[in-house]
């Protein structure tokens, strides 16, 4: 009788082990734990939907152009926007074509898969071939113009896994989140690593920012909330020291992660972006 119970304890513990398995490594975990899709219609405020085929399916971009590129009939500047997680293209991008200082921009904002009406489901690892597909098909219709990526938070590893891949003219980057090292360090303790660690695993290899940090040489802006709730402040740095290329660093003083860019921060990044569209050799003359 004792025997039995022992086996019987046995056998439970091994059930216990392989649902814990089961569930941490064929459960999706992460991309539910992170990912916050959002499907319903919002207002464009007059960006132009374009759908781009993605793996079966479609991916939605939103583009805009500021006043200037359409007094001059085009653009001399196109911006890859890569926004944060719950976030949307379609909320931004009107408004966002008029912050470069008066100049003839275009930006391309991405739906990630399964954001608006960009084909789902909606998964980390399809964020980074759905962020290669979107700047392969503007560098196409950009005719050889340069091309900036801008990410916040999670758009952050998409735009550095981007520049890790393609040749571009610069980056700019909000909050950058490097996804596995916040999992194990700032969430791993509580549950002794059983969750966090098998969550870090998961993370796919394309969206590792450290790594792809050491592989851009282009110039960078960081732009950096001082009292970041969501991407402590000492993550931004491990970004920002693995960083390559000649970088930027701003500080924006008293501002949390979803903050806009204000006041003196935006005073800083306006004269970053001189330093940073100074040095292409756009023909347009910037």
């Amino acid at each position: 009788m004792r025997l039995r119970r022992i086996f019987g304890s046995l056998w439970q513990w091994i059930a216990v082990g392989v649902i814990y398995l089961a569930v941490m490594f064929f459960g999706h975990l992460p991309d539910h734990l992170i990912l916050f899709p959002t499907t319903a219609p919002i207002d464009a405020n007059g960006a132009v939907r374009k759908m781009l085929p993605f793996q079966n399916g479609q991916l939605e971009v939103w583009t805009a152009k500021s006043h200037r590129a359409q007094e001059k009939g085009g653009a001399d500047i196109y911006v890859l926007r890569f926004y944060g997680n719950a976030d949307r293209a379609d909320r931004w991008v009107a408004a966002e074509a008029e912050e470069w200082n008066d100049r003839a921009v275009e930006v391309w904002g991405v739906n990630y898969p399964g954001f608006g009406r960009s084909t789902g489901p909606a998964r980390l690892s399809r964020i980074g071939p759905a962020a290669l597909a979107a700047f392969d098909e503007l560098k196409r219709q950009a005719g050889g113009r340069p091309i900036v990526l801008f990410g916040a938070s999670i758009g952050a590893t998409a735009a550095l896994h981007v520049a890790a891949q393609r040749p571009v003219t610069g980056l700019i980057l909000h909050n950058p989140p490097p996804l596995c090292q916040m999992i194990l360090r700032q969430f791993g303790w509580w549950n002794l690593w059983l969750l966090a660690g098998p969550m870090a695993l998961q993370i796919p290899r394309d969206l590792d920012s450290i790594s792809n940090a050491k592989a851009i040489h282009a110039p960078a802006i960081f732009l950096l909330a001082e009292k970041d709730e969501m991407v402590p402040p000492p993550f931004h740095r491990l970004v920002v020291d693995a960083y390559a290329g000649e970088k930027r660093v701003i500080s924006l003083r008293g501002a949390y992660h979803n903050d806009p860019i204000e006041g003196a921060g935006l005073a800083d990044f306006y004269h970053a972006l001189d330093w940073l569209l100074a040095k292409t050799n756009s023909p347009a003359g910037l």
